[in-house]
């Protein structure tokens, strides 16, 4: 739909009531079985969820201004749990950055043979007594 019809058919829509907006609802979806030559886009799970709400209510005969507090504080509900969910994926992602690092750190270096390289120690060989050794018998100095 190109942008001049959209805005002139927003512009309509803004003007009419709660329910000729829903007549005007259902003759969109009329249509849209009807004549839609591709699909429209799949909503989400909270979406569909809070539309199957607004249909239950639309057929138990439910005011629209009902209708319309209902849905405002469903989508206020939503954008809480669309936070949640964002934050719980920021914490899982910093978390596995961490353990890929924590890992990467960790793992021996190999030595081109295949076998792991083990880094020499720089303090002295202690020995049982409690004093360190300096040379490389192991008597204590």
């Amino acid at each position: 739909m190109n942008e001049t019809l959209r805005d002139r058919i927003l512009r309509k829509l803004d003007t009419l009531p709660d329910e000729r907006g829903y007549q005007f609802l259902d003759y969109i979806e009329f249509l849209e079985s009807r004549y839609a030559q591709r699909t429209a886009q799949t909503p989400n799970v909270l979406q569909r969820f809070a539309e199957g709400v607004e249909d239950s209510l639309r057929a138990g005969r439910v005011s629209a201004t009902g209708i319309a507090e209902t849905m405002g504080l469903l989508n206020k509900a939503m954008g809480v749990l669309q936070g949640v969910a964002a934050a719980g994926k920021s914490v899982a992602s910093d978390v596995m950055e961490v353990a890929a690092r924590t890992a990467s750190r960790a793992a021996p270096a190999e030595r081109p043979d295949g076998s792991a390289s083990v880094e020499p120690s720089s303090a002295p060989p202690y020995t049982p007594n409690g004093t360190q050794s300096q040379d490389p018998t192991g008597g204590a100095s």
